[in-house]
């Protein structure tokens, strides 16, 4: 089935002491804030200034600001953001957020903090509540259409509320002219409401569920069943009433039977809190999972299902469950991919990517899954849909076992930086698929003598004695010479030419006297690896063109011997990739001999131990430049 995407645009805890510190200055805080009070000044931030940089990167200001005094987690890691305590206003108010009260100035500053992560006041425009929630807490986020929500959605909320979680809602608006409209039941289109509280009461001898949203106004109520003034209340009994602080104040707080709750309200967003961001008396805590990882252009940015030829070249983290859900037979566990740092790239003309994630069964091999697992397996969950929001998230339930997940873009070749959290009811374990480095290559063949020689072996110490000479050793131009001569007789690949330092990293693979020159039967030793990274080179240009698609190269790799993790195949790829994703026949060639060139100094140097060694300054110039 093919995917399909959405797109979204318009139709405190305490801070943990790793928090890492941001200032250009390298300061903390606190010495931030020692070296103020030594100086007798105020704090002037120099990251962030007052003047319009900080304010908009695309707009002029409407109105003329004034910069006055009054007299934070984002993508897995917490920061520490140091502002002053200038803020913008015009006729002696504060411009953005505020307080009812004047002299209040704690939500306008963490604001501005807010502002200076993000780049500026502009940036923050187009925000969602979730999203918020989850920079200010550290937590992984949820959304529900209300009108197709799970038939357990009141037990998800009840349990959500339990462990502390941030629980907002909100009503649709159709157009910009809705926007914090009153409707005649005293609610507020587009207008971000938080979920305080959900519980059930008896009422004429029956369980009625409640649930009780906030206006952050801290006024304009709901006046429907269940509100502060309704007849409702009449039925239950004052212990009762006690216990669920019902109070007839207008104070934006109410309550709701949620059967009106799902009929007025259109979207509840989710935050689920880390165990760092939970209180030491809490009794229910998720369990948190974390893995960072690219979508790198011509390597492994694979884009959605719908491109199966690169799909499959999409990082894949392996996610073991082995702990049942309390009660049930399934794991139950909230996916969340999110890409990074694309609010803050947006001055730069960079717009969200449409991402999601797709989850399969996971073989019993391990290693990299290829394209043809995904050509034959469906997938046994995935995101509901592929949306351009900064995250993605949905819950999902599958029995205990192994499975891979593969967070894409929704199409091939968009580059970004993602965060895959995992926050399941019990433990579980996540892990790369890519992250071993093996290379397995073959002994190289004992030398024959001329009288063991083949006929090609033959025709070749002809070619080889004409251009050598008597001593019948070659230099980097004559093998050049040698190799595009008979490789052009072979009229197997298309292909330019193999490039004169092509054959000096040859040279330096096989030359086993270091005179810079190779002798027949290290070019016999040569010409054997040739002919079977030949072979694999064809079988991955598979339509004869002379290049090979550089999504290809992992398992080309793997066909001639070395299995590379994602970094190193970007690196390969940014060095030896065209515009177009293309890699030819030289380019391969050369990739190859320069990682078996590496893996041979490397084998050489580390005596004591196969998985170091350890250079001095000298050492380590010398293998570089082998290499």
């Amino acid at each position: 089935m093919p995917y399909t995407y959405r797109d979204s645009r318009p139709r405190s805890p305490p801070l943990p002491q790793s928090a890492h510190a941001t200032h250009s200055s390298g300061q903390t805080y606190e010495e931030l804030k020692c070296h103020c009070q030594q100086k007798g000044t105020l704090f002037e931030d120099c990251d962030f200034p007052a003047n319009i940089s900080s304010l908009f990167y695309s707009e002029k200001p409407p109105i003329p600001f004034v910069w006055k005094r009054p007299g934070f987690w984002q993508h897995n890691e917490w920061l520490d953001i140091v502002i002053d305590d200038r803020l913008p206003t015009f006729k002696d108010r504060l411009v953005f957020l505020h307080s009812s009260e004047h002299n209040e100035f704690w939500s306008a500053l963490l604001e501005k903090a807010y502002a200076k992560l993000n780049g500026s006041y502009e940036a923050l425009k187009g925000g969602s509540t979730l999203e918020a929630m989850e920079d200010f807490t550290g937590g992984v986020g949820e959304m529900y259409e209300v009108k197709k929500a799970p038939e357990n959605f009141y037990e998800i909320l009840g349990k959500a509320l339990e462990r502390g979680s941030l629980v907002g809602c909100s009503i649709d608006t159709s157009s910009a002219a809705e926007s914090e409209a009153r409707t005649p039941f005293g609610l507020i289109k587009g207008h971000a409401y938080s979920v305080t509280g959900i519980d059930e009461v008896s009422s004429r001898g029956r369980k009625v569920q409640l649930i009780r949203p906030r206006n952050p106004w801290g006024q304009v109520e709901w006046n429907g069943r269940w509100s502060d003034n309704s007849p409702e209340w009449q039925s239950v009994s004052p212990s009762e009433q006690k216990r669920l602080c019902q109070t007839v104040l207008d104070d934006g707080e109410f309550w709701m039977n949620f059967e009106d709750f799902k009929t007025h309200f259109d979207k509840v967003e989710i935050c689920n809190l880390t165990p760092d961001a939970l209180g030491d008396n809490a009794t229910n805590k998720w369990e948190v999972t974390v893995h960072q990882g690219s979508w790198v252009r011509g390597s492994t940015a694979g884009g959605c299902r719908n491109f199966l030829d690169t799909f499959w070249t999409n990082p894949q983290i392996k996610l073991h469950l082995t702990e049942k859900d309390d009660g049930k037979d399934e794991c139950t566990f909230i996916a969340a991919l999110m890409q990074k740092n694309r609010r803050k790239l947006r001055k730069l003309g960079a717009e969200m990517l449409t991402i999601g994630y797709a989850i399969y069964e996971s073989p019993s091999k391990d290693g990299h899954l290829n394209k043809d697992f995904f050509r034959y397996n469906p997938s046994k969950a995935r995101s509901k849909t592929y949306i351009n929001l900064r995250e993605v998230s949905d819950r999902v339930k599958l029995p205990p076992g192994d499975y891979v997940i593969v967070p894409t873009t929704f199409e091939p070749h968009q580059e970004a930086d993602f965060c895959l959290r995992i926050f399941s009811e019990k433990k579980a374990i996540t892990e790369n698929v890519d992250g071993n480095i093996d290379i397995n290559l073959p002994e190289p063949p004992k030398p024959t003598t001329p009288q063991q020689e083949t006929e090609e072996e033959k025709q070749f110490r002809a070619l080889f004695k004409q251009v050598a000479g008597e001593d019948m050793e070659i230099t980097a131009e004559e093998l050049e010479y040698v190799l595009n001569a008979v490789l052009k007789k072979t009229n197997t690949i298309a292909f330019e030419k193999v490039s004169l330092m092509t054959c000096r990293n040859i040279i330096s693979l096989v030359d086993s006297s270091g005179n810079g020159k190779l002798e027949f039967n290290e070019f016999k030793i040569f010409w054997d690896k040739l002919k079977k990274w030949l072979h694999v080179y064809l079988k991955f240009d598979s339509d004869k063109s002379g290049t090979m698609s550089s999504y290809e190269l992992r398992s080309a790799l793997t066909a001639a011997g070395f299995q590379l993790n994602n970094y190193l195949l970007q690196l390969i790829v940014l060095r030896y990739a065209d515009d177009q994703f293309h890699i030819d026949f030289d380019d391969f060639l050369n990739c190859l001999i320069r990682l078996e060139n590496a893996n041979r100094v490397f084998l050489a140097l580390s005596k004591k131990n196969r998985d170091f060694i350890n250079l001095n300054i000298n050492e380590f110039i010398t293998l570089t430049m082998n290499i």
